[in-house]
């Protein structure tokens, strides 16, 4: 039977005008013409100077194939045309520094001052802040661990994310700190150098890991246990909620008071033993109470029997679990403070505690001799 529209053509690698019509040979005469295949093998033509924003668009990618005058046969892109994949600028060359007296803004729009940091250490971290001239991070009293030249800190009430808030406004926040448990100073750290970056460093309280937090990331704000604030940029503000349910302040292992912080820059959590990210999508996580350091708008938190009454009393994982729901993200810790405070004095003898570790019957007498 015979084709009504005439012999079919075949394409070939090889022949990448043998799909193309006559008009659309004649694409352009001062502009060089190319052929790419997209991503279902279709042939497409273009002018030179459209390739940049097909490949930042992801439409040429560095395998796909690409054809033009003066070429054999089909090549890669990356093969042929590699300055569409690279990473510096036109000229090959990265731009000089900004000049030393330049003061960098934070970006428009935003409320905390942009820092960068570097976290050291394994299970006794420290967090090292880098300060541009008038930058300023805030932290909890106590917590510097060193801090270089042109750096000077202060002692304030509050965060100073409400610099117009009055008398009245920050005695309502030292307030609320005190509710916390946490000093009612909190200490401001600013680079008052003309120049160059500066460093100052935080320390976590107890073995733990530091968890960097991307406020912008997570919806601008996080509830979190009492005490896991380390410290922030500027503007971050630090406050309190409240758990309004009776059951969960009474057994959902973080009492009925949270640390809220709110902002768009970065904030800094520390928490014991292991730290572990969830990212929730609708499904329900339940967690041993106490091991719950926080969590992001979406989230609801709520307790849950652990199980029937056999399960409750000799199951060992207590009589509720923390339930925490919804679409956002939680992290979890491995070993909550109190508990290893609980351990330890538990095996100390001087607080009536049995001892442990020696393992020998020489344990006593070693003691005896070295005064303990």
């Amino acid at each position: 039977m015979v084709d009504p529209a005439g012999p079919r053509k075949k394409f070939s690698l090889g022949s990448p005008f043998s799909l193309a019509t006559p008009a659309e040979r004649c694409f352009s005469t001062s502009v060089k013409a190319w052929h790419y295949l997209d991503k279902q093998n279709q042939d497409k033509q273009v002018r030179e100077d459209e390739l940049s924003s097909l490949a930042n668009s992801g439409e040429i990618g560095r395998e796909s194939l690409v054809w033009t005058a003066g070429q054999d046969n089909w090549q890669t892109a990356s093969a042929v045309l590699p300055e569409l994949f690279s990473d510096n600028v036109a000229d090959g060359m990265a731009p000089p520094a900004l000049p030393q007296s330049l003061v960098v803004g934070p970006v428009p729009g935003q409320l905390c001052h942009e820092v960068d940091y570097e976290i050291f250490g394994d299970d006794m971290q420290i967090v090292e802040i880098e300060l541009d001239p008038s930058e300023t991070v805030i932290a909890e009293a106590g917590a510097m661990n060193y801090m270089e030249e042109d750096i000077s800190f202060e002692a304030k009430m509050g965060d100073g994310s409400e610099a117009d808030s009055g008398i009245m406004g920050k005695l309502l926040s030292v307030g609320k700190r005190a509710l916390t448990g946490e000093s009612i100073f909190m200490t401001h750290f600013t680079h008052g150098g003309g120049s160059g970056k500066r460093r100052v460093a935080f320390a976590s309280p107890y073995p733990g890991k530091i968890i960097p937090l991307n406020m912008a990331e997570i919806g601008g704000q996080i509830l979190c246990q009492k005490d896991a604030f380390l410290c922030a940029a500027k503007g971050t503000k630090v406050s309190i909620a409240f758990n309004k349910k009776l059951g969960v302040g009474f057994f959902g292992g973080e009492g009925f008071i949270l640390q809220k912080l709110e902002g768009d820059g970065m904030a800094f959590i520390h928490a014991g033993g292991t730290v572990i990210r969830k990212d929730l999508k609708g499904e329900t996580l339940r967690v041993d109470t106490g091991c719950l350091v926080g969590f992001s708008p979406g989230v609801t938190y709520d307790i849950e029997r652990a199980g029937n009454l056999k399960s409750m009393f000799f199951g060992g994982e207590g009589l509720f679990l923390a339930t925490l729901k919804g679409h956002g993200t939680v992290y979890l810790q491995s070993l909550p403070f109190s508990r290893m405070a609980d351990r330890i004095i538990a095996h100390a003898p001087k607080s009536g505690g049995s001892a442990k570790g020696e393992g020998s019957v020489l344990g006593g007498i070693g003691r005896l001799l070295d005064g303990d």
